[in-house]
């Protein structure tokens, strides 16, 4: 058995499509696996034991590219796919699988698709209120699976694997100490500040901390380095923060969480990371919900003031903070981190 599936465009949801890939090899631990991923996200796929391989995806997020999209489909007839599975809803995510002639192309209906996936799904958004619901429902059969409720239980959570070599050589080269309690800062979201947890309540939290000898690592990408020096700016204690934003491969910072005692984290790609990296986290949410796409692990502790999804892009607060954020205080994400902490290692 051969599959093909086309993956997710950004890392959260990448993290969350592992789900459906650890489904599959349980369903059949012969069939290989092989992903077609942005560059970005390769990354992760290396760490994924059900992977076979990934392929790259040359086109960008948003590039029809009709031609370039059939020659690639066509380069893909001689590796004999039996099925190909579409995660994103787009239609022309449908068309590489469709060019390379795989016989079963499966995926939820999305945009028009119809003739692109001859095994396409209806979404009952109420059935699979969940991400990654949705995803692990496309492993079993149409007929099969209904409702959320009807897959399977305990669901199979994102688990990335990291050699314990790779950890030690990222500390390393960024100049780690081994020996302190590290505590790891996810500060940015995508869509900008209103899902973020405001810069000067890290500074907060990250000068709390130091006290109790923790050092404070902060990452993300080069678009969230200047959140990471304002957050230093607002400390007292500025020589126990590193911002490795936009400084590391996201396999470095991959390892490097891994490293850490705990993850504090807006709801972002990398919260998915730490929570597959079983890493004790917690997760501040504001306008968005962590009723469709939470940190899936048991050690994780969401903090949100306010219920529903809100259709915000921009808060009305200073910097564009949303106030849901604003009104989660230091005290209280400090006081969950560390019964959190004291708790995983009583529960080890």
């Amino acid at each position: 058995m051969k599959t093909l599936i086309i993956g997710p465009s950004w890392v959260g949801d990448m993290m969350m499509s592992q789900s459906l890939y650890r489904t599959l090899k349980q369903l059949n631990p012969n069939n290989e696996i092989d992903v077609m991923a942005p560059a970005w996200c390769r990354a992760l796929l290396t760490k994924m034991p059900e992977i076979n391989q990934s392929i790259a995806m040359p086109l960008g997020h948003g590039e029809f590219e009709l031609a370039k999209r059939f020659k690639l489909g066509k380069s893909l007839r001689d590796s004999h796919y039996d099925q190909a599975i579409v995660l994103p809803n787009s239609l022309k995510s449908a068309l590489i699988p469709f060019f390379a002639k795989i016989p079963k192309r499966t995926g939820w209906k999305g945009e028009m698709r119809y003739g692109l996936l001859n095994d396409m799904r209806k979404l009952d958004k109420q059935a699979f209120p969940l991400m990654v619901q949705r995803y692990i429902a496309l492993a079993y059969p149409k007929q099969q699976i209904h409702s959320a409720e009807e897959l399977p239980q305990p669901l199979l959570w994102p688990k990335l694997n990291v050699d314990q070599n790779e950890v030690i050589e990222s500390l390393v080269t960024f100049n780690i100490p081994q020996d302190t309690p590290l505590i790891g800062f996810c500060p940015g979201a995508e869509f900008g500040p209103a899902k973020r947890w405001p810069d000067y309540h890290y500074a907060v939290l990250a000068d709390m901390l130091v006290k109790q000898h923790a050092k404070i690592l902060i990452f993300g990408s080069v678009k969230d380095r200047q959140v990471g020096e304002q957050i230093i700016a607002r400390m007292t204690y500025k020589d126990q923060c590193i911002n490795l934003a936009g400084e590391t491969k996201l396999e470095q910072a991959v390892s490097l969480i891994r490293a850490c005692e705990a993850i504090v984290t807006n709801d972002s790609g990398l919260m998915h990371v730490a929570a597959a990296l079983d890493r004790p986290l917690v997760a501040l949410y504001g306008p968005s919900s962590p009723e469709f796409t939470p940190p899936l692990s048991n050690k994780a502790k969401v903090i949100r003031l306010i219920t529903g999804y809100h259709r915000v892009r921009q808060g009305e607060a200073e910097q564009g903070y949303h106030q849901s954020l604003i009104d989660i205080k230091p005290d209280n994400v400090f006081e969950t981190l560390m019964k959190l902490i004291a708790d995983c290692k009583k529960n080890n």
